[in-house]
């Protein structure tokens, strides 16, 4: 053999050992259990970067707008804990009505129908936010509220004299 072929095969044989070496310490799983997010948002991010310097169609905007939120929350739990996700899960829902309204904007074509889509996607994962807030502290916002409410009622309205 030529010194070029062992110099490669060489150098071949030591990075197979390195990345077995690794793979034993746990490396690979460190970086597959904490770095695995990164990898929907950087796809996300990638797609509207895509868009954006006029390399695809405005189809590409509905699993860019997707994939970004998702990788976003997706982080948010990898780092405070996925106990986490119990609340914010709308968060995903709120994902597809991001991905749908960038494509309304950006289609030349605009579709009334996709933008009640949007909308409604968008109104639903804010009511399914205050609803999974219940399971919390939620509640205790509420009821600061009503009594709020209530107490305008009772002494905000003083100086108006119109009846109701």
């Amino acid at each position: 053999m030529s010194s070029k072929k062992d110099m490669k095969l060489g150098l071949l044989i030591i990075v197979a050992g390195l990345v077995i070496l690794l793979g034993n310490l746990g490396v690979f799983g460190f970086i597959g259990r904490f770095l695995w997010p990164l990898v929907i948002l950087i796809a996300g991010l990638a797609l509207h970067v895509l868009y954006f310097s006029r390399r695809s169609e405005p189809i590409f905007l509905i699993p860019a707008g997707i994939l970004t939120v998702w990788g976003l929350l997706f982080t948010i739990c990898n780092i405070w804990g996925w106990g986490l996700m119990a609340h914010i899960w709308p968060g995903l829902v709120l994902g597809i009505a991001i991905g749908l309204y960038e494509y309304y904007l950006y289609e030349n074509l605009r579709s009334d129908t996709l933008l009640w889509v949007a909308i409604s996607l968008g109104l639903l994962s804010v009511v399914l936010f205050f609803f999974s807030l219940f399971r919390t502290g939620g509640t205790y916002i509420l009821a600061l509220i009503l009594i709020g409410c209530g107490a305008w009622l009772i002494w905000g309205r003083r100086g108006n004299k119109s009846k109701w």
